[in-house]
Parts: structure tokens; sequence; C-alpha cells
């Protein structure tokens, strides 16, 4: 879904592929064309000795609206065009496009289908502009690409040519998306409608599960949504050795996400497959308690708003490439400022990169650096480690032996 689900110029394909490349050199064996249920069952992995299985296979099947008439040739859903497009870039669409939607796949949709035609792109959502569950800055770039927004509005009929092309589609009023619990109810003034002519529609109004026989046989549940029922630590269902995470778990979220979750998925399964141990002991449940960030006011927390990148020269509606630049020293800076500094002193293994400058800092020699896998690097051996970190280990422990020496207390530094 990274490379078929999301366009280029939102996550650049080269970053997804060293990706790839790092999985490969850590010993993964991958294997493509395979789909599992049809071409090989998990009962016959179990008779190969494969001990558990992790399944993120996301929300690969779109949904459409359910109005009169959206089986005309040119409807299509969100996810069926990204994927089409994103495997060949030079596939066009004709005429005018309106895109039903107002989350961040919405968002895409709209802006890949702005590369992809000569005619105008509008998107219409149910939301209120302060609504939309896109994020603020995809809003902005949809519009800076020209595309429309129409807010408050849901599909009612898709309006055919005699040749059963899209000819309009028709929209009503919505009053209100969401009751008074906050659950999602839309209600309607199917009086006040408007008419939009296009030629293409594309509905981006949420993703589907498509499971084929991949669960036949095992215990496995699901939810009503088809995502599957899984512990919400350990990510293991009914079936034992099988563990779920990202979309296909908890529903359309950000890719990150599912990232996360195999992570954890992975501390899970390793837990799994060595008997005796628990998979709920010491597990981080990361229950974090958000910050309102309106309502902040010690005078060290810096408010200013995240660092927007630089663009390189070109026309965004020509090309699918990223036309984003990386941070500039100086904006690298000013974000890492925005931290609240709040002292922590818990190593969080998803973000340390093992540089081992720490081990080279600490004055009581407390931290030490071993590699669980070395096959998965370029150093290989604690000799070509200190080649790195030697000499700078060298003068900072000089440093530390002159400071005694001198009586000052140690230096620290961030």
């Amino acid at each position: 879904m990274l490379t078929i689900g999301i366009p280029n110029f939102r996550l650049d394909k080269k970053v997804v592929e060293v990706e790839i490349d790092i999985i490969k050199k850590m010993g993964a064996e991958i294997k493509c064309g395979v789909e599992v249920g049809k071409d090989i069952t998990l009962d016959e992995l179990r008779a190969e000795g494969y001990k558990a299985f992790y399944i993120a296979i996301g929300l690969q099947g779109g949904r459409m609206a359910g109005v009169p008439g959206e089986d005309a040739k040119g409807v299509e859903s969100g996810v069926s065009f990204l994927r089409r497009i994103n495997q060949d870039d030079t596939i066009r669409l004709d005429g005018d496009v309106v895109v039903v939607g107002g989350g961040n796949v919405a968002a895409d949709v709209a802006r890949t289908a702005a590369r992809a035609t000569e005619g105008k792109v509008t998107m219409l959502c149910l939301e209120q502009r302060d609504e939309m569950p896109a994020a603020k800055d995809e809003i902005e770039e949809v519009e800076e690409e020209g595309i429309k927004i129409l807010n408050g509005y849901g599909p009612k009929e898709v309006l055919k040519n005699e040749d059963g092309t899209v000819k309009a589609i028709v929209f009503k009023k919505c009053l209100s998306v969401f009751d008074e619990n906050h659950r999602f109810s839309p209600k309607y003034d199917e009086n006040d409608t408007i008419t939009v002519e296009c030629n293409n529609v594309l509905m981006a109004i949420g993703q589907s599960a498509e499971w084929g026989e991949l669960l036949k046989g095992t215990k496995v549940e699901l939810n009503p949504n088809g995502t599957a029922k899984a512990d919400k630590v350990t990510y293991q269902t009914a079936e034992p050795d099988v563990f779920v995470g990202g979309d296909i778990y908890h529903g359309a979220r950000f890719a990150i996400d599912a990232i996360a979750e195999g992570k954890q998925g992975m501390v899970s399964i390793n837990r799994f497959v060595h008997p005796g141990q628990s998979l709920t002991i010491g597990r981080d449940l990361r229950e974090f308690i958000e910050l309102d960030r309106d309502d902040i006011t010690f005078p060290s927390y810096d408010n200013a708003d995240r660092q927007a990148p630089g663009m390189r020269e070109g026309d965004p509606l020509k090309t699918f490439e990223d036309l984003r630049v990386p941070f500039t020293e100086e904006q690298v800076k000013a974000e890492a400022s925005r931290c609240l500094g709040c002292g922590a002193t818990v190593v969080d293994l998803n973000q340390c990169v093992g540089c081992g400058l720490c081990t080279t800092r600490c004055e009581f020699d407390a931290i030490h650096l071993s590699r669980d896998i070395p096959q998965a690097s370029e150093m290989h051996t604690a000799e070509e480690m200190m080649k790195v970190v030697g000499p700078y280990a060298l003068k900072r422990s000089m440093k530390i032996i002159k400071k005694k020496l001198s009586g000052d207390k140690p230096e620290y530094q961030e």
C-alpha cells in the first residue's frame, strides 16, 4: 500500500525501495505474487515450519456511496484509481473530475487527478472546513494546486449520458455529520441540492477489507467493518499464532501507525515463538495523555508552528515527483527548539539510531552498546565501530580526567 496507495509526491518510492533493501539485508525472504489462502494456506505454511504469522494487508478495497447511477462508466473508487495510476503514471482522465470525500486519501486522490487531467478538479465532502478529517497541510496543498473544495454536501445521484458515461453528479446539503454522541450519523436536506457536471467521479469515502480466503479455517474474528479483532497490547487474534496490525486491525490511519505496530507485533511474535515467555509482561502500553497545546502558558514552551519544507522549481501539476526539499540546518534547529525538554531519560528504542555517542559521554561507563544483528549493518565488528567513535571517546576521556584533577564537576551536555 505504501507504493500503490500513496502518490509519489507524498511518499517518494525511492525511500520505500531503500527500506525494502534494508529488510532484505537483514535476511528476510520476500516472495511476491503469492496470495495466501489461494496459492498457499496457513496450514501449509505451518507444515513448512512457520510458527507465527503477522497479517498487515491494509484496507485494499474502496467504498462506494450506494447512490443511483454510480455504476456509470467513469465512476471509480479512490483506492482503485490510486492503484492504477501509481503503477502507470501515464494514465489520463478526460474532462472534469469530482472527488467525493474529505480525508487524507481524498486529498491524495484529488491532487493525483489534477495531474492526470486537463480539466478542473472539484472536491466535495460532508464535513465543514473545520471538521474535515484531512490534515491541515493536506488541505492547503489541495487548494494551492487550484482544486476547489465544497463543504457540507453528500452525493445523492450520478447522472448518465445515453452511452452510460458520467454526465454529472447531484449532491444534497448535509445539515450535520455526527449525532450528539459524536457518532457518524449524517443528516441531509433532500430538497437542497446542487448538480456538478463532470466526466469522472472518484469516490474517496472510505476503504474496505479484502481478505479473500486468507483466514479460511482459522479462529480469527472480524469486526462488523471487516477488520480483525485482536488484543490491543499484543495484537494477537483468537488464533494464537496469528497476529495483525495496521489498517486491517484498526481501520484507516497513517502509515507510521502501521510501522509502529509492526515493531510491537515483532515483540509479541518473538516472545510467542520462544516457549515460557509472557506476551504482556513489561510491555509499554503507550497510554499517553496529550497536552492541550492551546492552554500551555509556561514561558519555556515554544508555540511556533512546525517548519514547512521548501520547494524545488517546477510545476507540481506537471509531475508526480516530490518537489519538497529537506529542511535546512536553520529549519532543523528551529524545529528541534520546539521540544518541551521534559527531561525523560528512558531510551526509546523506536528512536535510538545506535550512534554510540552516549557511551562516550557517560562518566561512569554505565552505557554499552551491543549489535544483535551484525549482518544488518555495514559495520560488523567492535573494531570497526571504534574506528568511528574511538577518537572522540579518547578526547572525551581526557577532558573528564582533566576536570577531575582540577576539582571541577563533570561537564554534561544535552
